[in-house]
């Protein structure tokens, strides 16, 4: 599986992303051409090379009006949610049009419209507003429009199956921005991070801006060490801060191996819920997160007849299961098993049919590909259409 591993060592900006991604492309200056030509507003973008702590990188700037804006930490000028003033300022509804009427294609368009909301809705919760009170100033936001837009049309273009990224690194102590000077991470950076693993080395600094924290947001799939790989391109862009550390953004791109991973197994035996009480319990284990949940009969001790209660998480998961396993069941202890697995890389894609539009999912490593329908679209294709499951799985020719 083609995959794109993004190393966040120095954290995350949108324009050290977009310069790390320009040099694994095959044509970076038909990418630069191809950018320029979109129809940002008073947009330019410049390819060049920076150093950081002796290591050499790309470096791409974006001219606003013919002004090199301030690389890699510009961003925080942009952002506002105030209406007065003498700066020109932008919605979210402007930013949709604008992106909306760009001369790139629907998939790029999508991203980056998503990529957007997100910071939107971040500074909605920050300043406590509704997000449609939202605006932006004007350089800023054509600033990072550019940003988000350049690393959408290289991820579409690149066509990588699978995006993964390390741990976020965020920095530590202070940034100035148009809202004063605030704590690192910046508060909208703080919210798009929520649910990603993060921590802080290297310095005073701000490493992960919030455009940086919403491109990952959106294209990771998970955040993990750099699993085994054989690498075909390698990138590194360079930011313009100088930390004490080399201000770097690295990716790799290749093919994954197939992998292992592990996964915890929570155990417990209860002998006195009834099969009603036992049934909820798992189906709210589901709702709670767990990969997989089921019972086993067993007898425990003086010959009573019980079950063993199962739940299949992560690690990541599993703490709060265990919390939702004592609330919904009578259980006084819990077995905590750490499990090894081999596992089948998995995708899912949706297939046109007469029918309807059915999920597919294609399990694939390790010599084997398999691919399954998603039954409840099957089924709801059987009902509206008075076919039965067969007839629908064969139609699909699988």
């Amino acid at each position: 599986m083609k995959t794109l591993y993004i190393e966040c060592n120095a954290g995350a900006a949108g324009d050290m992303l977009m310069s790390a991604l320009s040099e694994i492309h095959p044509d970076p200056d038909g990418f630069a051409a191809r950018f320029n030509a979109a129809g940002i507003p008073d947009v330019r973008l410049e390819r060049g090379k920076g150093t950081q702590n002796g290591i050499v990188g790309t470096q791409i700037h974006i001219l606003v009006n013919g002004r090199r804006e301030n690389g890699d930490m510009h961003e925080h000028h942009g952002h506002s949610h105030t209406h007065g003033g003498h700066h020109t300022h932008t919605s979210l509804s402007d930013i949709q049009a604008l992106i909306a009427g760009l001369d790139v294609n629907k998939n790029v368009k999508k991203n980056a419209a998503a990529v957007y909301d997100l910071l939107a809705q971040a500074e909605a919760h920050v300043h406590g507003c509704e997000i449609s009170d939202i605006h932006f100033h004007e350089v800023g936001t054509m600033d990072a429009v550019a940003d988000i837009v350049g690393v959408c049309m290289l991820i579409d273009e690149l066509g990588a199956e699978n995006i993964i990224a390390s741990p976020v690194n965020v920095g530590s102590g202070f940034v100035k921005c148009a809202h004063g000077i605030l704590p690192v991470p910046a508060p909208a950076a703080a919210h798009l991070l929520c649910g990603i693993p993060i921590y802080s080395a290297g310095g005073e600094g701000e490493r992960c801006t919030p455009t940086g924290a919403a491109l990952l947001k959106h294209f990771v799939k998970k955040f993990m060490p750099m699993p085994v790989m054989t690498v075909e391109k390698y990138g590194c862009g360079a930011g313009t801060k100088q930390f004490e550390t080399a201000n770097i953004l690295r990716v790799f791109f290749g093919e994954a191996k197939d992998s292992t991973d592990e996964i915890f197994e929570l155990c417990c035996n209860i002998d006195d819920m009834t099969g009603e009480e036992m049934a909820y319990a798992c189906e709210m284990l589901f709702k709670a997160g767990a990969r997989d949940v089921f019972t086993v009969p067993v007898y425990m001790k003086k010959g009573r007849p019980a079950v063993m209660l199962c739940c299949i998480c992560t690690q990541d998961e599993k703490d709060v299961l265990a919390k939702e396993i004592f609330r919904q069941t009578t259980t006084i202890g819990i077995r905590v098993h750490k499990c090894g697995r081999y596992v089948l890389k998995r995708s899912e894609e949706s297939v046109s049919t007469p029918c309807g539009d059915i999920r597919v999912k294609t399990s694939e490593g390790y010599g084997v590909t398999r691919r399954k329908p998603e039954f409840e679209d099957i089924k709801k294709a059987a009902e509206a259409s008075g076919l039965s499951l067969y007839e629908i799985k064969r139609g699909l020719d699988l």
